[in-house]
């Protein structure tokens, strides 16, 4: 194999795998919200919108309440749509290690408590 090779090649394939349960970095395919995607990038582009408007607030310096009245939207929002993601994820990727069961089950039901604790924190 080439340098050049080697370097054009996916980290997991020269030997290193990515941690049970986990895809490799940059790993595109079919995920559970994969059937939703426009639906997402729409929610997320309003999302975006919300956030680009609590600037336009600071820089016109508008009342502070009034703008933490609109951080609560966009943290609302964002809580919102980690929810549906989390959801896609439990009947798309944890329903799909149930069928085959073992590590796999067990490295799924982690890595979802793993996400729902995040959430928990934030």
């Amino acid at each position: 194999m080439t340098t050049t090779q080697a370097r054009s090649e996916p980290e997991h394939a020269q030997g290193t795998e990515p941690p049970a349960g986990r895809a490799p970095a940059g790993h595109h395919g079919p995920h559970g919200y994969s059937a939703q995607k426009d639906a997402h990038l729409k929610r997320l582009r309003r999302i975006e919108g919300q956030i680009r408007g609590l600037q336009r607030m600071v820089d016109e310096d508008v009342y502070c309440i009034d703008v933490l009245t609109q951080v609560s939207a966009g943290t609302k929002a964002l809580q919102s749509f980690a929810l549906s993601l989390l959801e896609e994820h439990l009947r798309h990727c944890v329903a799909a290690a149930a069928e085959e069961g073992g590590a796999e089950l067990d490295a799924k039901v982690a890595e979802a408590t793993a996400a729902i604790s995040r959430l928990l924190r934030s």
